[in-house]
């Protein structure tokens, strides 16, 4: 029979740690050559509003699709701006496998590969965190990148000044405006629906470190053209230069995937400042299913 798995079953088995280094793997693989995946089809039902995607990937050891909205006209409202589905299937029969809720999975393995290139890329002694945005993926990156760093200190920014508050009182950070947030923090996230930059290179201190998650389409940015300049990595070199504002704009050069710093084909520039241009890809989705299906047979 195929698995079915709700959100909260989803909950039920994953976990960071194991999602963290499974992330890893599975963009090493796409980058050596060993995923087969095209870049997400994202038909535009309503400009600005509604998306509706379509993420397959093959893997040696896992095959499956994910169907994700984008419902960016959500956000305020009490459903999520985004929502998914995953199928997963036997990549050697083509038997499917299991069908579980997608929203718990994209918000996880979002944050679980900024965390993987955080422990990589960030300056081992990171000690402050500079969260811009107060959503769900505030919340996660959060959670994952307290695994990987010693944070002494979180700031946290959004456009909506009452939302920020609400998230610093639940998480024990300081809301800031987004320039003081910014300014000498050791590792910055940005997450938002931005349509124009909100993060400025200059406000960036030597050796900090980006991941930039939001703002997934080829004429929203969340970065200037200065924050681009610096030293940048990416998930995907075909996806980013079809979905990413902030690279396709700036034009900014890519020096790595960050799957080919997983596999040691490059070095990691630790010591630089760093812009990881996160947008999504499928063999994430595929790989963390595909971890949680293990773990509901009792494989891990």
């Amino acid at each position: 029979m195929v698995m079915y798995l709700s959100e909260e079953g989803v909950g039920d088995l994953l976990r960071w740690d194991r999602l963290i280094a499974a992330m890893e793997a599975a963009l090493a693989g796409f980058s050596l050559g060993r995923v087969l995946q095209p870049v997400r089809s994202m038909l535009t039902i309503e400009e600005g509003k509604r998306y509706l995607g379509i993420m397959p990937a093959v893997a040696e050891d896992a095959m499956g699709v994910k169907l994700v909205s984008f419902y960016p006209g959500n956000a305020g409202t009490r459903v999520p701006t985004h929502l998914a589905m995953v199928l997963l299937f036997r990549p050697d029969t083509g038997e499917p496998l299991a069908v579980m809720d997608g929203r718990l999975i994209t918000e996880m393995r979002t944050a679980a590969v900024s965390a993987a290139v955080t422990r990589r890329l960030a300056a081992p002694d990171s000690r402050v965190l500079a969260l811009l945005g107060s959503g769900v993926q505030a919340r996660a990156h959060l959670q994952a990148l307290m695994l990987v760093r010693g944070f002494e200190e979180v700031r946290v920014w959004s456009r909506t000044a009452e939302h920020a508050e609400r998230f610093a009182e639940q998480h024990k950070a300081k809301a800031m405006p987004v320039e003081s947030a910014v300014r000498d923090a050791d590792v910055i996230v940005t997450a938002t629906n931005a349509l124009q930059p909100i993060l400025q290179g200059a406000w960036l201190k030597p050796g900090a470190h980006v991941n930039a998650v939001g703002s997934p389409r080829p004429d929203w940015r969340e970065l200037d053209d200065s924050a681009m300049a610096n030293t940048l990595v990416v998930d995907s070199r075909e996806a980013v230069l079809k979905e990413s504002g902030d690279v396709i704009l700036s034009r900014a050069q890519i020096y790595a995937e960050i799957g080919e710093i997983f596999a040691g084909a490059k070095a990691a520039p630790v010591s630089a400042t760093t812009v990881f241009k996160s947008v999504g890809i499928a063999i994430e989705d595929i790989a963390t299913a595909k971890l949680i299906y293990d773990s509901a047979c009792g494989k891990q």
